[in-house]
């Protein structure tokens, strides 16, 4: 019976993009094994979510607690908290580092960025991780997203305001200022930031 035991191993194959055969390989157990924790018909047991976290590179509380614990997103490149710019270095979703946040909504696509310059200071001050749904696209007052240009090479991080449609920062630096939308110039929504995360 599929999911009687809830964990979080299909979430975390699903990103590290591992299949069955490798994962069970890697951590020396059958296809079985890895294949019944995974649908949840069996209990995953301690010691194996210990070996399948150190060679997934996750958290443990993410495959034994997945319903309370945190989830998951690739850490996949940094983004300007200012003007549009193209990022030196995007990796792909499996090469990526994890980095973990409570509250994320399971049916969400995330992905993970790392702010530079101080245009979002007052939320989400330069080397801050911000969390970005790639599902949730619809414009929402003052709700925060990453942008892009039409050909999706550069990137921007800010706060959207509706009469007239423009993009705000929201920062200590005044030199940052409010952005109008023109006509047929509207940018790509890449998804909308619902979380910072912070490290002191």
């Amino acid at each position: 019976m599929k999911d009687k035991y809830p964990n979080g191993l299909r979430a975390a194959m699903d990103a590290k993009a591992i299949g069955v055969t490798d994962l069970a390989t890697s951590v020396g157990t059958s296809k079985q094994n890895i294949q019944r924790w995974r649908d949840q018909e069996r209990k995953l047991p301690v010691e194996w979510a210990e070996e399948i976290s150190r060679e997934l590179d996750i958290d443990l509380t993410s495959l034994l607690l997945p319903q309370v614990g945190p989830r998951g997103a690739p850490l996949i490149s940094w983004v300007s908290a200012g003007g549009l710019k193209t990022p030196s270095v995007v990796l792909e979703a499996n090469e990526a580092k994890m980095v973990y946040a409570h509250d994320l909504d399971p049916k969400g696509d995330w992905i993970a960025l790392q702010v530079e310059g101080d245009s979002m200071d007052r939320i989400s001050p330069p080397e801050s991780v911000i969390f970005v749904n790639r599902k949730d696209r619809r414009l929402v007052p003052n709700a925060c997203y990453v942008i892009a240009d039409a050909e999706g090479g550069q990137a921007s991080y800010k706060r959207f305001r509706p009469n007239p449609d423009r993009w705000e920062p929201v920062s200590t630096n005044p030199d940052h200022q409010p952005v109008i939308v023109k006509k047929g110039r509207e940018p790509v929504i890449v998804g909308r930031v619902r979380k910072t995360l912070l490290s002191m």
